[in-house]
């Protein structure tokens, strides 16, 4: 499990592409203090285990779904990604829960610059929408944010928008998105539960 607080920017050492998986590698000593093989690590919001690490990059197998389901497949060397170690028993809860479960891509639609922070506005499908609700929790990237803003069930377009600070910008990769940006997308974990729960539910009613 962890928290969405991004512990620090990594990049993309190296890309294996498979016929349905892929092997990726990520510079980001960071995050190996404590490493080991069978650890996990959010990239991008994705739960990886490491399977081969030094002290400076370690390697992850990614599956098909995995790579059908979030960016990690469009990923490039170079690229930017951000990391979080998971959160350890006695650590502080500074984000909020954050599974590494990406539900699906998002879609940047507009980056407005304010003068203290800035303004991301992010599509998404119909079928998360539902799960997005204004001044709840949501992670992009990896990334805990409060959602500031969400569409009408009604509207054409389902969205939400995010305000970011700064040090949010500066310290994870969300500062380098622009339109039409592909982003990973996880919904609260309880929503999902609660939807769950409700589709029995209605089940046994009928």
């Amino acid at each position: 499990m962890f928290t969405g607080i991004i512990e620090t920017l990594g990049w993309v050492k190296s890309i294996d592409r498979r016929e349905d998986s892929a092997l990726i590698s990520i510079q980001g000593p960071e995050v190996l203090a404590d490493a080991g093989p069978g650890v996990s690590i959010s990239v991008n919001g994705v739960c990886l285990t490491v399977v081969d690490f030094n002290e400076e990059s370690f390697s992850a197998d990614v599956m098909l779904e995995t790579l059908n389901r979030s960016t990690l497949a469009s990923l490039n060397i170079g690229d930017h990604v951000n990391l979080e170690r998971a959160m350890p028993a006695s650590g502080r809860f500074g984000g909020h829960i954050v599974q590494g479960h990406v539900d699906a891509r998002g879609s940047i639609l507009e980056v407005v610059q304010e003068p203290d922070w800035t303004i991301i506005r992010i599509s998404v499908s119909r079928d998360i929408a539902p799960f997005i609700v204004e001044k709840g929790s949501i992670t992009v990237n990896g990334v805990s944010l409060t959602v500031a803003n969400v569409s009408e069930p009604q509207a054409a377009t389902q969205e939400f928008s995010v305000s970011l600070i700064p040090t949010t910008l500066r310290e994870t990769n969300l500062g380098a998105l622009s339109v039409g940006d592909p982003v990973n997308i996880e919904v609260d974990a309880l929503a999902k539960y609660v939807q769950r729960l409700m589709a029995f539910k209605q089940v046994e009613t009928t």
